[in-house]
């Protein structure tokens, strides 16, 4: 099958400029309250508006750049490593694969996959479902979560479904859970950024604002911040998830209708 045109290619106006700074200072605030979200809410506001790959190619810079600091801090790096190792291997070799469908594939649908895995991922938080794994089983359900992680990566730019729930499964302390996820994103969005201009679906201007964007998005986390202390996380929590909820909804209904 031929590649599909790429739909990289958009005016940058003031107009885009200033509705990219807002979803990055809005997608800062979400992830310095409750430690996560960014990529997820970048990317559901900016495919409803320029589509999705525009939005994948975006959230590059700043999802690498704040992820690697969660990465790092918590003093377990090389202990998750060593324990999940299996898991984020396989999240990043198939991004590629999942890279290589986006470019062959009509956006339309992919961003129809994007809504699914975002309402998804919202009404698995909003109900508290929770999968837990023995260590019999770690391994090996690691494995099948890290293929289907990083090819659903590639696909929609989205890290969230099913990795987060796999390693939400593992019952691990919560600073080792965020540090986990920190190391998941990083790797995701590095491999998913090596593919993407390895299938020509990067470009300099956009790569240029997906830079520029890091400075809403380290505003919006020290706002956030400053919220977690007088909101309640619970509250944020849930209206976050609901939000969501209705925003992959959104995008599932508008690629239906085209």
């Amino acid at each position: 099958m031929a590649p599909m045109v790429p739909e990289m290619a958009i005016p940058l106006t003031p107009g885009l400029l200033v509705m990219v700074a807002l979803t990055f200072l809005l997608a800062g605030i979400v992830k310095g309250v409750i430690g996560m979200g960014m990529p997820t809410v970048s990317l559901a506001l900016l495919t409803a508006t320029v589509g999705l790959q525009p939005a994948m190619a975006l959230l590059l810079v700043p999802t690498v750049v704040t992820n690697i600091w969660q990465a790092l801090v918590g003093g377990q790096l090389l202990a998750i490593i060593r324990r999940l190792w299996p898991f984020l291997l396989a999240s990043i070799v198939t991004v590629w694969p999942g890279v290589m469908v986006l470019a062959r594939v009509d956006a339309r649908w992919l961003a129809m996959l994007l809504g699914i895995l975002i309402i998804t991922y919202a009404l698995t938080n909003l109900l508290l479902a929770r999968l837990v794994l023995t260590v019999r089983h770690e391994r090996r359900a690691g494995v099948m979560s890290g293929l289907a992680n990083g090819l659903l990566t590639g696909m929609t730019g989205s890290s969230v479904f099913p990795g987060v729930a796999y390693l939400q499964s593992l019952g691990l302390p919560k600073e080792s859970l965020v540090q986990s996820m920190g190391i998941l994103f990083t790797l995701a969005t590095l491999s998913l950024g090596l593919a993407m201009g390895g299938e020509q679906l990067l470009t300099a201007p956009l790569l240029g604002l997906s830079a520029a964007a890091l400075v809403p998005a380290l505003l919006g986390m020290q706002l956030g911040r400053l919220l977690r202390l007088r909101l309640s996380d619970v509250v944020f929590r849930r209206l976050f998830f609901l939000g969501l909820l209705a925003m992959g909804v959104y995008l599932l209904v508008r690629s239906l209708v085209g």
